[in-house]
C-alpha cells in the first residue's frame, strides 16, 4: 500500500539533474582565469599597484551596491505603494545583490561582470537574461502557471498577459489557485 502524500516515481518521469559542469567552471575555471588576469596585470603595473587596484575595485563595488541598492529599494517601495507588481524592481534588487557579491570577490574578471550587473545602463540586459532563466525554470517545473508562460517575467513577448503580443492566443479561465485582481464592494 502506498502513502498518498508521498509522490510516486514513474518509470518515464523526468528528473532534474544538476549540471556538474557548472561546478567545474565555478570552482576551477573561473579561479584559474582570475589568477591569470591578476598575474598579467601585476606584470604590467607591478604587484603593489595591482593589490591597490583590487582594494580600490572592492571599495568602488561596495559604494555602488550601497547607492544602487538604495535606489532599487526605493523603487520597490514605490511600486508596492502604488499597488503594482514589482517584478522589475525585484529583478533589479537581485542583480544589484549578485553584482555586489561579484565585486567584493578578489579578481578583475568577476568584477567586470558584477559591474555590468550593478550599473543602471547595463542592468536591463541582465534583467532580461534573469527573466528568461526564471521563466524557463517556472514553465519547465510546472510551477506557477503550470506550463504557461509567466506574465511580467518575459514569458510572454511584450511582457504581460493579454498584452498586444498575446492577442490571438486562447484565453484560459482562472483555476482554483489563481489570483484574480479585483475589488470588494459592500
Amino acid at each position: 500500500m502506498s502513502d498518498p502524500l508521498r509522490p510516486t516515481r514513474t518509470r518515464g518521469a523526468r528528473t532534474r539533474r544538476f549540471p556538474w559542469w557548472l561546478l567545474l567552471v565555478a570552482f576551477v575555471v573561473v579561479p584559474l582565469v582570475e589568477i591569470y588576469v591578476i598575474v598579467q596585470i601585476g606584470q604590467v603595473i607591478g604587484a603593489w599597484w595591482t593589490i591597490l587596484l583590487l582594494v580600490a575595485d572592492s571599495l568602488l563595488g561596495s559604494w555602488l551596491v550601497k547607492r544602487e541598492g538604495g535606489r532599487a529599494w526605493e523603487a520597490l517601495r514605490v511600486a508596492l505603494q502604488q499597488g503594482r507588481m514589482p517584478h522589475k524592481e525585484l529583478a533589479d534588487g537581485m542583480l544589484v545583490l549578485i553584482g555586489g557579491l561579484l565585486m567584493l570577490t578578489p579578481g578583475f574578471v568577476l568584477d567586470v561582470v558584477g559591474l555590468l550587473a550593478i550599473l543602471p545602463v547595463t542592468r536591463p540586459l541582465g534583467r532580461r537574461a534573469l527573466a528568461g532563466v526564471i521563466a524557463r525554470r517556472l514553465t519547465s517545473s510546472g510551477g506557477p502557471g503550470m506550463g504557461f508562460p509567466v506574465a511580467g517575467f518575459g514569458g510572454f513577448p511584450g511582457g504581460a498577459a493579454g498584452g498586444p503580443a498575446s492577442q490571438g492566443r486562447a484565453r484560459r479561465s482562472p483555476g482554483p489557485d489563481d489570483v484574480v485582481p479585483g475589488e470588494v464592494v459592500d
